[in-house]
């Protein structure tokens, strides 16, 4: 009892701050997509800052709920997590040149989650900040980067799939778009898989080995642009 009163709070933290992440990119495809012409997300009222317009049932509820349960059963503790809020409405054929404009789309999530992650740095810098909230800060931080980073993977649906599709070829871009309805089990599987095998005592993680580094220098990067000590926080 004693661990799940102190796991508790600490998981209530973080599912806020990571809605906050998801639920800002999200508002970012849609103001994007808006700016470029496209009403959609406005008249089905999706720019809206209320978390129950963003909830996907499978993505957001039961899908995490699930990994969380069977987790804390099988293995006393959250080994990974994995799912995703509703997305935005886009119509790209609203768009003059939708597959380039629906790329800025994309773009525009990846960039929300950096640009939060630059302003939240500056926090570090508040003189006799708790380290409760300095926890919060490096928290909501690590998770924008990882959401910005990990959506440009290049694979449909992530956002990163949807630009490569803007900037290709037309006819490797049919191809390329058309991996969209495999994407999320490939990219379950890479989070998943390498998650399983490490409780058998295998280390292979191909995902992880190039994200983590990535995520890492970014982290510095930002800490040093906001001009928090030398970057190594």
């Amino acid at each position: 009892m004693s661990d799940l009163q102190d796991l508790l709070p600490n998981l209530l933290l973080s599912i806020a701050l990571a809605a906050t992440a998801i639920i800002l990119h999200e508002l970012a495809h849609g103001y994007a997509a808006l700016a470029l012409g496209d009403e959609t997300a406005l008249r089905a009222g999706r720019l809206s800052l209320a978390p129950w317009r963003h909830v996907d049932r499978f993505g957001t509820l039961l899908l995490p709920g699930l990994l969380l349960l069977s987790q804390l059963a099988t293995l006393g503790r959250v080994a990974f997590m994995f799912g995703w809020a509703k997305p935005v409405p886009v119509d790209a054929s609203r768009f003059r040149a939708p597959r380039q404009m629906m790329a800025l789309v994309a773009l525009a999530g990846p960039v929300m989650n950096f640009a939060l992650a630059f302003l939240a740095a500056h926090a570090l810098l508040i003189r006799g900040l708790s380290p409760l909230l300095q926890n919060a800060v490096v928290q909501f931080m690590t998770f924008n980067l990882v959401l910005g980073i990990f959506n440009l993977i290049p694979l449909p649906p992530l956002d990163g799939g949807r630009i490569a599709v803007g900037i290709l070829p037309l006819k490797l871009a049919v191809a390329w778009a058309k991996l969209e309805r495999y994407g999320v089990v490939i990219v379950l599987l890479l989070i998943a898989l390498p998650a399983l095998l490490r409780e058998q005592g295998v280390q292979v993680d191909p995902l992880g080995s190039v994200l983590l580094p990535v995520v890492q220098w970014a982290f510095d990067a930002v800490l040093r642009l906001a001009g928090v000590g030398d970057g190594g926080g």
